[in-house]
């Protein structure tokens, strides 16, 4: 549910990276000629109910996050493209192996990336197994959904149909969301963003459906204590490697392993049992955690607090909060501030 370049459009130098835009710009539009016209896939006597029901749910979606915002409806999730894989495409992150930031790519308009994706998974193996042999962490994820900034009419993709209601259209109003608003150059800003407002759509979308509600917000609940967990046990390890840091790559998953042995996994663990998960339930446990996926998970997770406390301190709908952003975000970029948008946020 990740933002992903569109980069076929862009001329860069470089051999390695043309090749790169080149491929990524003819899975784009491998994905764009796929695509089939809702009316046909809909009166399609091979495509199930469920499927179809999944189709006409994302097309009330889409109109109501527009109505919502009261903006002009695009055509985006007009068409639906069948994968022939599970993921839509998969992100590769790459962190160097003396602390925990992610190696960032520069594309022109759009600023730096903290992740490559691919549309062929063999690439993202090819591209990690590279970045590994110069001494980097890697870590590569397979991503269900992803937002062209309004570039391309994004399909609905296959990959759509394995989310319940809930999941769909907490799915839905975050890639929109993209499409509405954009920080060059501030990924960790964008996603969290996108996903405060989609979730908190979804809440007031469903919000008749209480008992529902209240079941999937006591998971919420335990699963925000996991990630505040991680966030802290992450920064904990930040802070070390600053205090001693490793010389070699070698050295660096010594020291790694053991801070993973002796205080991440135990800690985790506890947190886990203290709120009566099982083990084998506990994700954190089950992932593997180097530099990479440490600054994957930091990504998504470290604006989270800021954005929903901003909200809360001026009283804000989401409709008044999205009006505010883009009023600020106008203010900063005419006023050409060597910070970025989220520091600026910060310090209002």
């Amino acid at each position: 549910m990740k933002i992903l370049l569109v980069l076929s459009i862009f001329f860069l130098s470089g051999c390695a990276k043309f090749v790169y835009l080149v491929e990524q710009g003819i899975g784009q539009l491998s994905l764009q000629w796929k695509g089939k016209k809702i009316s046909k896939v809909l009166k399609d006597p091979e495509v199930s109910q469920k499927i179809k029901s999944k189709i006409k749910d994302i097309g009330t979606y889409k109109t109501h996050f527009y109505k919502y915002f009261e903006r002009k409806e695009t055509d985006i999730y007009s068409k639906v493209t069948f994968l022939d894989r599970d993921a839509v495409t998969y992100l590769v992150i790459v962190s160097y192996f003396d602390k925990v930031e992610p190696l960032k790519t520069s594309f022109p308009f759009y600023g730096k990336f903290p992740y490559l994706g691919f549309f062929k998974e063999k690439s993202a193996f090819k591209y990690a197994d590279k970045m590994k042999k110069k001494k980097y962490h890697t870590y590569k994820r397979p991503v269900q959904a992803y937002s062209t900034l309004g570039n391309f009419e994004d399909r609905i993709l296959s990959t759509f149909f394995e989310f319940d209601q809930y999941d769909l259209a907490e799915l839905i109003f975050h890639e929109l969301f993209h499409t509405v608003f954009f920080v060059k150059s501030n990924v960790d800003l964008n996603e969290n963003l996108a996903n405060y407002f989609g979730k908190e759509m979804m809440r007031e979308y469903f919000s008749k459906d209480q008992e529902t509600l209240q079941e999937r917000t006591k998971k919420r609940e335990n699963s925000k204590k996991i990630r505040l967990a991680l966030v802290k046990l992450i920064n904990t390890y930040k802070e070390e490697l600053k205090n001693k840091q490793p010389e070699t790559i070698d050295q660096s998953f010594i020291q790694l392993n053991k801070y993973l042995k002796e205080t991440f996994y135990p800690s985790i663990k506890n947190t886990c049992n203290d709120l009566g998960i099982e083990k084998k339930k506990c994700y954190p446990l089950k992932r593997k955690w180097n530099h990479a996926s440490f600054s994957a998970f930091m990504t998504y997770e470290k604006k989270g607090e800021f954005i929903k406390n901003l909200r809360e301190r001026n009283n804000f709908t989401l409709k008044q909060y999205l009006l505010f952003l883009e009023n600020e975000y106008q203010k900063y970029k005419n006023l050409d501030l060597k910070k970025s948008f989220s520091k600026y946020l910060e310090e209002l």
